[in-house]
């Protein structure tokens, strides 16, 4: 993402909508005015100014650009999965203006010469802002801790183990209080290695018929509990990464009780799947944490709801597709699922098992808050935005995707809600196509 390309950006104008911001203020019939970059104008004084261009957004909701807290962009690495420059155009579609860049690439990202090179491939093929996340420990093998003060210099927003664990409690401890010097926040996701083992799949009902190996919900709850007790001593800043069990859920509510300064968040799939997507040993609901009980999944959507829970992500890992076509055990975790959290989103707001504006709230202002940052929309905010039509329906599939990983979890079923438009800082990063 070019700055000196948006200086040049002419004026904007959004007429019509509704406006929704992450703090769940509403407007209807809401005119924006951007210039340079910049919401320069709302409302009346907005409608009344000239504009280079002006777009009707009638029918549709106007929102903060998303913010995704975990996104793999397969850079640098294998190709073959995906680029800087098709994930991140995947993401726009979907809506997202930010995403954090896990630290598990090829090379993995422990020093700020990895750093660097994302950053550098990110300022000229990505339409989208990329942050990066460090590797809290060298080649995210849990075991020396990687040059954490290096990392922040070269633009780290915080460092992160990624889906990988930490080799034992004494390591994990000097971690943190390394972190906590220099005022890092760190991403934790949060996973006994010893009680997981070879498992795959939620250690239930579906792993018991069909023979699977099973990770039990322990191995999580034990690693929570574990991280928070030392986050506690330390004083750092934790971040718990995609939880998937109603146990984190209520040792979370209880920590912040406590006063101890942690966040969490959750992705999109374990609020709408659960185990029964590995019944017909559907390879791409792999996934690490594994999709686990329809009492889980109702809790963390509770933990959302509630606000316990800070941030929903995408946890987007694409994938080739001989990484999906083996037999189960075989194949790699992960989702291509960043162009559809909004819309999965949507389908629980249908359903009524979240509002809208908590919704937005999580996929915006919440995550931002995680990294140090905002997403609003007010006079002077930079023109991050997300212009979505709730009302208007598309199927994921190969004329409609971008990313390079089509192991999408809704290939072929409608889905709600269409991105007509993605702005960074006032430019186009995604406009639907005419149909």
């Amino acid at each position: 993402m070019s700055v000196d390309k948006k200086s040049s950006q002419g004026s904007l104008k959004l007429m019509g909508g509704r406006l929704l911001d992450g703090d769940g203020r509403a407007s209807d019939n809401v005119a924006l005015l951007i210039r340079e970059g910049r919401i320069a104008a709302m409302g009346e004084p907005a409608s009344r100014a000239d504009a280079d261009e002006t777009i009707d957004a009638e029918g549709c909701v106007i929102a903060p650009g998303l913010v995704d807290l975990c996104c793999n962009l397969r850079e640098p690495g294998n190709g073959q999965k995906g680029n800087i420059a098709s994930e991140s155009r995947a993401a726009a579609h979907g809506g997202f203006t930010t995403v954090c860049a896990s630290p598990e690439t090829s090379p993995v990202n422990d020093s700020g010469a990895v750093t660097n090179l994302i950053r550098d491939g990110a300022a000229t093929r990505s339409p989208i802002r990329v942050l990066p996340i460090g590797a809290i420990t060298r080649g995210l093998e849990g075991d020396m801790l990687s040059d954490m003060a290096g990392l922040a210099a070269a633009g780290c927003v915080a460092v992160g183990n990624g889906s990988r664990g930490v080799r034992n409690a004494r390591i994990l401890r000097r971690c943190m209080a390394y972190a906590q010097t220099f005022g890092l926040t760190v991403m934790f996701s949060p996973e006994n290695q010893a009680l997981a083992a070879d498992g795959y799949a939620h250690d239930g009902l579906v792993t018991s018929r069909l023979g699977l190996l099973g990770i039990p919900e322990v191995a999580e709850t034990a690693a929570v509990m574990e991280m928070l007790l030392l986050a506690e001593e330390t004083g750092v800043r934790l971040h718990l990464s995609q939880l998937s069990c109603a146990r984190s859920v209520e040792m979370l509510a209880e920590a912040r009780r406590r006063g101890i300064a942690v966040t969490a968040d959750v992705a999109m799939h374990q609020l709408v799947f659960t185990e029964e997507a590995l019944a017909g040993f559907d390879s791409r609901f792999h996934v690490r944490p594994p999709l686990r009980s329809e009492q889980d999944r109702k809790a963390l959507v509770a933990g959302v709801r509630e606000g316990v829970i800070d941030a929903i992500v995408s946890q987007h890992q694409p994938q080739d597709t001989a990484a999906k076509q083996a037999p189960l055990a075989a194949t790699e975790p992960g989702l291509s699922s960043v162009e559809s959290v909004l819309s999965l989103g949507l389908e629980l707001v249908e359903l009524n098992e979240l509002a809208l504006p908590e919704l937005i709230r999580a996929l915006t202002s919440g995550p931002a808050s995680v990294i140090g940052r905002t997403a609003r929309l007010a006079e002077g905010a930079a023109a991050d935005l997300c212009v979505f039509d709730p009302d208007a329906f598309w199927t994921p599939g190969d004329a409609t995707l971008v990313s390079l990983g089509r192991h999408a979890p809704v290939t072929g079923r409608e889905l709600p809600g269409v991105v007509r438009l993605t702005l960074v800082e006032g430019l186009k990063a995604w406009e639907q196509p005419a149909s």
